[in-house]
């Protein structure tokens, strides 16, 4: 057993699987720019890498990922460092592209609180193992933002108009929730989680010799630990018939639903890279739009949740400004995210 370390996250290898575990419990392992960027490199290495047949994603502490750093990407912006900001954006929607579309495979471990770029990172994978401590979320239309990280792509196939209603209100839905709309694959109590790593470290090593890991053999050993959750009687997807009702409507209010319901007929691809395009827009302030400084400065600065919205209201939101953001950015500062064609798994429960 050999180990590589890092400030925030921890490489380690176990015959031929690798564990990355994110390392920032204190910061609910919020990705920072230089583990995205470390993140991709290595990623990009294990693919490569004849001796590595599976990996293993997990966070430390109470946390799996709670989202990207979103202080850091604003302070960048205010001491006018476009590059860095470009860049984050860049290596994260490549990541999320190169996880869900990759070679061998990854079994995200999500035992605790998983948003944001936590979300874009793991919900396009092929494994996706939740526990009774999961909460999942996408809470960036509360600070000016959008769904992102892929949200366009996982969120539109979620049942009915289900992702219009995460994506619109930011609501937290539990492990149970996540099973029972598609968003995870598996259910495993906390206490079987580390049993359950290492007996697949167990056995895939023991199949070492073979040149590849078969995706049966994986499953075959997390369905001895998976159980069946129940969802609780309040829960929200027992009224999804409303959820349906009300989020299914067409309404001068579809920023959101626009980016939801078009991702229902596109590739992950051309979700990812239509969405670089709408972050382009809003960290250049394109069309007078300052909203994601104003929320984020309202939320993780001042923390006074002040909001001075421009526009004040939705019903001077015009369709035409709005779709203007999912327009190329004609700004050499930013330019064009430029992704392989790669096959995508189905994200349906396994």
């Amino acid at each position: 057993m050999s180990s590589r370390l890092t400030n925030e996250i921890l490489f380690e290898a176990t015959s031929c699987v690798q564990k990355v575990t994110l390392n920032r419990p204190t910061k609910l392992n919020c990705l920072t720019f230089e583990m995205i960027g470390e993140l991709l490199r290595t990623f990009e290495e294990y693919e490569k890498d004849p001796q590595v047949r599976a990996v293993i994603v997990k966070g430390k502490g109470k946390a799996f990922c709670a989202g990207g750093d979103v202080v850091r990407v604003i302070q960048f912006m205010l001491h006018g460092d476009l590059y860095c900001v470009k860049e984050f954006y860049k290596n994260q929607l490549t990541l999320d592209n190169l996880v869900a579309t990759y070679k061998k495979p990854v079994v995200f471990l999500i035992n605790g609180a998983v948003m944001g770029g936590g979300a874009g990172l793991s919900m396009n994978a092929k494994f996706r193992i939740v526990t009774e401590n999961t909460v999942f979320a996408m809470p960036e239309a509360s600070f000016g933002h959008y769904p992102d990280v892929g949200a366009s792509y996982f969120l539109s196939r979620l049942p009915g108009h289900f992702g219009e209603y995460l994506g619109l209100t930011g609501k937290k839905i539990n492990g149970s929730e996540m099973i029972a709309s598609g968003l995870a694959t598996h259910f495993v109590y906390s206490k079987d989680i580390e049993s359950m790593e290492n007996e697949l470290c167990q056995v895939l090593s023991l199949n070492a010799s073979s040149k590849s890991v078969h995706e049966s053999d994986i499953l075959r050993i997390i369905n001895e630990f998976v159980r069946n959750p129940v969802l609780k009687e309040g829960s929200i997807l027992k009224r999804l018939d409303a959820i349906n009702r009300c989020f299914g409507k067409d309404t001068v209010e579809e920023i959101l639903f626009a980016l939801i319901r078009e991702g229902r007929k596109q590739t992950l691809r051309q979700c990812l890279i239509r969405e670089f395009n709408i972050s382009g827009h809003i960290l250049l302030r394109s069309f007078n739009y300052n909203d994601f400084y104003e929320g984020g400065k309202a939320i993780f600065f001042t923390k006074d949740r002040k909001f001075k919205w421009e526009p004040s209201n939705l019903e001077k939101v015009h369709d035409a400004i709005v779709m203007q953001f999912s327009e190329v950015v004609h700004d050499d500062r930013w330019g064009y995210l430029e992704l392989p064609q790669r096959q995508v798994f189905k994200t349906s429960k396994l």
